[in-house]
């Protein structure tokens, strides 16, 4: 991600619309290449490129580069990401920052981690002066009209996003804002950030407020500090069209 970051980089564009660099090509490669040889019976999921095995335990779900629109226009919001799933859970979740070397890593009950150090959400019980994260675009699984105006302007909260799920969701469990949603469908930006979330102590469903499998499509996601999720989930209700 380091060598490739240089402006005018090239790009392609996918049938979604969405951009890719050889950087994610690579990465996920790299990764299927290395589950092969280490877990020849372990299925890998990729943004870019997949590994199924049926019936596996077992599936290794990857998002290369998350927030490739910001890595091609030279902005560093952007992180590798990689968990474990067994049985559709995630069970352990690694979120790489190659710009400040920032390591997230969590393995469920055992806590979430920072460089090495413990960390925890912030403690933040109501909507105002909270800061959540919240994309729009426009093949957005689950549009969200009028809910950014509704955040701000009436329950007096801030919107605050880096064009990376993965991104936002560690600095929820960092402490450093409150909560994201994300209204598309797709695994691979949520679970690893499923443990690590949880383990710093706080809380991931999917958009109508339930668990569901990260080895497969998934119904967006809310992701929180706990203890504003209920309140969060009442707010995308309100303005979830489906």
């Amino acid at each position: 991600m380091r060598a490739n970051f240089v402006l005018g980089m090239g790009r392609t564009i996918k049938k979604d619309g969405s951009p890719v660099t050889k950087t994610d090509l690579a990465i996920n490669s790299m990764v299927i290449n290395e589950v092969k040889k280490h877990f020849p019976k372990h299925g890998v999921l990729g943004e870019e490129e997949s590994h199924p095995i049926e019936g596996a335990e077992y599936v290794w779900v990857c998002d290369p580069v998350d927030g490739t629109i910001p890595f091609l226009r030279g902005v560093p919001t952007c992180m590798f990401s990689l968990a474990l799933t067994h049985h559709g859970e995630p069970i352990l979740g690694v979120a790489y920052d190659a710009f400040t070397n920032r390591l997230f890593f969590a393995e469920k009950g055992k806590g979430a981690f920072l460089n090495g150090k413990k960390i925890r959400v912030s403690k933040l019980k109501e909507l105002k002066g909270s800061y959540i994260a919240n994309e729009i675009w426009a093949n957005m699984k689950y549009p969200l009209p009028g809910l950014e105006d509704d955040f701000v302007f009436k329950e007096r909260g801030q919107m605050f996003d880096t064009n990376s799920a993965v991104y936002n969701s560690c600095l929820i469990a960092a402490g450093q804002i409150e909560g994201y949603i994300f209204a598309h469908h797709t695994a691979h930006d949520i679970a690893a950030v499923k443990v690590i979330v949880e383990e710093a102590g706080g809380e991931v469903t999917d958009l109508f407020g339930k668990g569901q499998r990260y080895d497969m499509s998934i119904k967006g996601a809310i992701i929180s500090n706990g203890t504003i999720h209920r309140k969060l989930i009442s707010l995308v209700k309100k303005h979830l069209k489906v």
